[in-house]
């Protein structure tokens, strides 16, 4: 039994060592690498900068209410599309008692005046046909009755316009009709039915009514950093890309570069302004964000590779051209490269369609089972 025993201790002695030595010259072998293989193709290179902002109306307009009041109608709502001249709200007039209580008595001295001026002139008419007056005193009772009828009638368009705020002879361009003063789409209407409104004047801007744009006049507003502003020119054609709109990139053209940055939150950046070619099937809306990519340089139809795949030795620039594949070999060669977009760069000599470069290192995948099992062990 103990012979026995100690045989089988042996042969696990012995098989230890062997496993010891195999595993210490695994070890110790080269490790042999792989990488992966870029193919060199014609491709176009942009170099660009991305700036985020917005897109709305050239002009946004703010109807104003030219009196007083309390709105007692509203006849347009956001979305609609006005015409200049186009109602859009009425205001009733809320008058001072102390000036309806003079343009009243106005009216009443003014209907006094007339009702003697008028039994003069019927009189004096009289008179002046059985040439018991002279023709002078009769123009002077004449003159007299149409200044009494004139004063009449100012008297009462004063009373209704401090009243009603209408007159007789403006009513069609009444005061307390709001109008829309250019053709475009109405973008808000914070007033309701019922609310007191104030005119503009020197002391107030005036109660909103309305905001009315022109939503075929659309400017892209966005900010840019200090470090790319430098780059780009007043006239240079952007692509807009919006985010409510799938698929869609519109055209425009810088218009504007503020002269003065802002700091935000430690860097500085520079308003800009571009027109937006909108076409008639697209609708869109003001506000809506977007990116504008402004491409300082282009490069189409030049050789490419990609910009990982260089290795740089001071103003040097050196690929690893493929020379067999199993197993892998590859010839340094030095190339001059041209522009790059941070992905691929221009490769303006040294490489041809033929040649395939070596890429990133291949690593080798842990199985994700193996790992589990092995956390499992441990713990």
């Amino acid at each position: 039994m103990k012979k026995i025993l100690k045989f089988t201790l042996l042969i696990i002695g012995a098989v230890l060592v062997i496993w010891t030595f195999w595993f210490l010259w695994q070890k110790s072998r080269p490790v042999v690498k792989k990488y992966a293989v870029e193919n060199v193709e014609i491709g176009s290179i942009n170099k660009k900068s991305v700036a985020t902002g917005k897109v709305d109306p050239r002009n946004e307009i703010l109807i104003k209410p030219q009196m007083s009041g309390i709105i007692t109608a509203v006849y347009k709502q956001a979305g609609d599309i006005v015409k200049a001249g186009d109602i859009i709200a009425k205001i009733k007039v809320i008058p001072d008692m102390v000036s309806l209580n003079g343009a009243e008595s106005r009216v009443s001295r003014a209907q006094i005046s007339f009702d003697q001026s008028k039994k003069n002139y019927d009189r004096d008419g009289k008179l002046y046909t059985d040439k018991v007056i002279s023709k002078e005193e009769y123009e002077k009772t004449q003159l007299q009755f149409y200044n009494d009828k004139e004063e009449l009638r100012t008297s009462k368009d004063n009373l209704s316009l401090t009243r009603d705020g209408i007159s007789t002879n403006s009513a069609a361009i009444s005061n307390t009709l709001v109008r829309s003063t250019i053709n475009g789409t109405i973008l808000d209407v914070p007033v309701k039915v019922g609310n007191s409104v104030i005119q503009s004047n020197n002391f107030n801007d005036g109660t909103t009514i309305a905001t009315v744009a022109n939503m075929s006049d659309m400017l892209f507003v966005g900010k840019l950093d200090e470090t790319e502003v430098g780059r780009i020119n007043v006239g240079m054609p952007m692509d807009i890309t919006i985010g409510a709109l799938q698929d869609q990139k519109l055209k425009a053209k810088l218009e504007y570069i503020s002269p003065k940055g802002k700091e935000e939150n430690g860097a500085i950046t520079f308003e800009m302004k571009a027109a937006v070619k909108v076409p008639k099937e697209i609708f869109v809306r003001a506000g809506y964000s977007a990116n504008a990519e402004i491409i300082f340089s282009k490069a189409e139809s030049v050789i490419t590779i990609p910009e990982s795949c260089i290795e740089f030795g001071g103003d040097t620039a050196f690929v690893y051209v493929l020379k067999t594949k199993e197993p892998q070999a590859f010839t340094k060669k030095q190339i001059k490269t041209g522009l790059s977009d941070g992905v691929k760069i221009e490769v303006k000599s040294g490489l041809s369609l033929k040649n395939k470069i070596r890429g990133a290192e291949i690593l080798e995948k842990v199985d994700k089972k193996d790992e589990a099992k092995k956390e499992e062990r441990h713990n």
